[in-house]
């Protein structure tokens, strides 16, 4: 299947599934506390930085986009499905939701505080998941923060999974494959979490939320400038 075939599959796949996903989705997000811990810290770091727009890529029916919302960011969303982006417009009217592609978004590079992708990577092949990553690093402006979450892989030099996914096709990645990866787009990790696989109380995964910001050429010169520093 080519990239492309790929990507339709998924928007059929969650548009045919729109109204039983978004009654999932909303109370999976809204009843475990955890799940907030790093979208409130992320929340916080953007506007500590001065703020500006955030997107929330894979947003679904626009639960976390509403949540950035109330926590005064502001974010915006996209979605492959039309149907959810259409759920997503009708429960927040005052918030702008689009159909979209997370691996080519239509946004000027270097533009977004922030970049939110909640459980939207699962669905990305491991061929993929570079260039996507890529992508949302190369909207994000020198100093913005990225924040992912998806099912982590914990085994020995593994660094991707397929799994059962009850919608579409879907993997869980190494988080750090994924931390690498980002060092590569010029996402640096800020830190991460690790919610233990015994809270997963369907398939056992452990789940992974990392915090990234995207570094500009002072902080590089700023590190380079320490280590040469303390070499001495």
């Amino acid at each position: 299947m080519t990239s492309s075939e790929h990507l339709t599959t998924v928007g059929a796949d969650y548009d045919a599934m729109a109204q039983a996903y978004t009654a999932f989705a909303g109370e999976a997000f809204a009843g475990r506390p955890l799940n907030h811990v790093l979208v409130e810290a992320f929340a916080g770091l953007v506007r500590q930085a001065g703020g500006g727009p955030v997107a929330d890529v894979g947003c679904g029916p626009g639960h976390v986009t509403r949540y950035l919302q109330d926590r005064g960011v502001d974010a915006f969303g996209v979605d492959l499905s039309p149907q959810l982006v259409a759920l997503a417009r009708e429960a927040s009217p005052g918030i702008r939701f689009d159909v979209g592609d997370m691996g080519a978004l239509d946004v000027t590079s270097g533009s977004l505080a922030g970049v939110l992708a909640n459980y939207s990577l699962i669905h990305t092949p491991p061929d993929v998941l570079p260039a996507t990553l890529a992508e949302l690093s190369r909207v994000l402006a020198p100093g913005g923060y990225l924040l992912a979450a998806f099912p982590a892989l914990d085994a020995a030099g593994a660094t991707a999974e397929p799994w059962d996914h009850k919608v579409s096709p879907a993997w869980r990645y190494s988080l750090d494959h994924v931390i690498g990866l980002l060092r590569q787009t010029g996402v640096h990790e800020v830190a991460h979490m690790v919610i233990a696989p015994g809270e997963d109380q369907v398939r056992g995964f452990p789940q992974a939320h990392l915090l990234g910001r995207k570094t500009d050429d002072t902080d590089r010169t700023d590190r380079t400038d320490r280590t040469d520093r303390t070499d001495r």
